[in-house]
């Protein structure tokens, strides 16, 4: 493969407005913005810019969510999102001049909008993502920490701080979160529907089955399902900021354990195939967008459907190929739509010769976004009918435009244009072997003395195709001819 084709499936992107607009009401981002524009009267802080508890409480009231056991910590987390990402910025007081009084509520500063804020609502849709991104690595960052509950209830027993008791690698964890992003991104961009939700099994299995393993042993079972939970913990932290759409693992499945670790309740068994109580989770469209743009800081090539737009059509016609059908129309639509009907024509047409490996690709992509291309462009198809590699796909598009005038193709050029076409095809055999199969069925059952007439065919592919025929042909005499006519080809080549 080249190193210079798409080592990812290209992704639609929304528009930087619709993306800023989706930053904005991120729950997470939100709060921030509203707690930033409440500390205009000037906030009291700790060490680090932390909240102190009774500001917590009005800031928890401001936000509507005195009600919710969590409110306190949804708050804290709103606020301290406020100040990594500058809503907010902290006046440190001076020591020497610190009061008793101060010096005992452990007021360390006192926090007031700070220039970021004005951003959100006078800066362009750019300014607020690199906001926004930069709360969303915060945000990352708290998902890959460790869970210190139980840690942190041993020292308010009156134990101490064991951190070799932490089983937890910072680098470790943020590549591992950094790798489930990364697949979540993969299956986004394969989906049949941008909205398509992911299982929480699946994407665990992703990460942690092999590929060559048939049936998972035991103990890699015991490892997705400890993989599932972590997941859960961390996409429950990753939701609020908007980076991924997460139903949470039905807690009538999770086993309840005591303090020796022995189950006191079994997980709920399953009456149905519901496997949505397992968890779900997509990337949403901001998700989509931020984790891109991660990797292509990490130097990973990620397209995006409209990169090839200032491309030329040598570059269109080769990445093409390699994209989902949708989106290969959707970057046509874009390129064409950059230029004139007859200018694009030419051009596809131009960069569709060839007679290397890749060509019949190119070809097979030229005539697809020919196939959106106005019949303004008439001129350009005529003017390579002649042509032996590019005459037939330029009848094709007269035909299925009515256009008059169109010069009957040689038998030559109708069985060039049909080794092109499926040797152009040739690298999907296994994923649409039925289809290929009926379409080779198809044009032997047309032509009686069609191997006997296709061997001869002048194409760098002929010998390729007849042996591909022989192998998927379903009838055995027909395949094989077929193989006796690729062996034809190849004699006539090396001769």
């Amino acid at each position: 493969m080249s190193a210079d084709r798409p080592t990812l499936p290209p992704v639609r992107l929304h528009s930087e407005a619709e993306l800023a607009r989706d930053a904005l009401s991120a729950p997470l981002m939100a709060r921030a913005a509203r707690l930033a524009r409440w500390a205009e009267r000037g906030v009291p802080v700790g060490a680090g810019g932390e909240i102190l508890e009774e500001a917590l409480a009005e800031a928890t009231g401001l936000l509507g969510l005195t009600g919710d056991e969590d409110g306190p910590a949804y708050t804290a987390e709103a606020w301290q999102l406020a100040v990594d990402t500058g809503l907010v910025e902290i006046e440190e007081h001076d020591g020497s001049a610190e009061s008793d009084e101060a010096a005992e509520d452990a007021t360390m500063g006192t926090a007031r909008p700070g220039e970021e804020l004005g951003l959100l609502t006078s800066g362009s849709p750019h300014d607020i993502l690199d906001i926004w991104l930069e709360g969303m690595e915060t945000v990352l960052a708290d998902a890959a920490a460790p869970d210190l509950s139980d840690i942190a209830d041993q020292i308010a027993e009156g134990g101490e701080l064991d951190l070799d008791a932490i089983d937890w690698n910072p680098e470790e964890e943020a590549e591992l979160l950094d790798g489930i992003l990364g697949n979540l991104y993969l299956l986004t961009a394969l989906a049949e529907r941008p909205d398509q939700d992911v299982p929480l099994p699946a994407l665990a299995a992703s990460m942690i089955v092999p590929d060559d393993m048939d049936e998972p042993t035991d103990d890699v079972l015991e490892e997705v399902s400890e993989a599932m939970m972590r997941l859960d913990d961390q996409f429950r932290v990753l939701e609020p900021i908007g980076l991924v759409a997460y139903r949470p693992v039905d807690e009538a499945l999770i086993e309840e354990l005591d303090e020796q670790g022995e189950t006191v309740r079994s997980a709920e068994p399953l009456t149905d195939e519901d496997v949505s109580r397992y968890g779900m989770v997509r990337l949403t469209p901001l998700g989509v967008w931020a984790v891109r743009a991660r990797m292509l800081d990490a130097g990973v090539h990620a397209p995006a459907v409209g990169d090839l737009t200032d491309k030329g059509a040598d570059v269109l016609l080769e990445a093409l190929p390699d994209y989902p059908e949708a989106l290969a129309q959707a970057e046509s639509e874009q390129w064409l739509a950059a230029r004139s009907p007859l200018d694009a024509s030419r051009d596809l047409l131009g960069a569709a010769r060839g007679d290397d490996e890749r060509a019949p690709l190119r070809r097979l992509a030229a005539q697809q976004t020919l196939s959106l291309v106005s019949p303004d462009a008439e001129a350009a198809l005529r003017e390579v009918l002649d042509d032996r590699q590019l005459g037939g796909l330029a009848r094709v598009w007269l035909a299925e435009r009515a256009l008059p005038g169109i010069p009957e193709p040689s038998q030559d050029m109708i069985f060039w244009l049909t080794v092109d076409t499926l040797a152009a095809q040739l690298d999907s055999a296994d994923e649409a072997a039925a289809e290929l199969r009926e379409l080779i069925q198809g044009l032997t059952e047309q032509h009686s003395g069609f191997f006997e007439a296709a061997w001869r065919v002048d194409h760098p592919a002929t010998a390729d195709v007849l042996e591909a025929m022989g192998r998927l042909h379903p009838d055995k005499k027909a395949a094989k001819e077929a193989r006796k006519a690729a062996f034809k080809a190849r004699s006539r080549k090396s001769g």
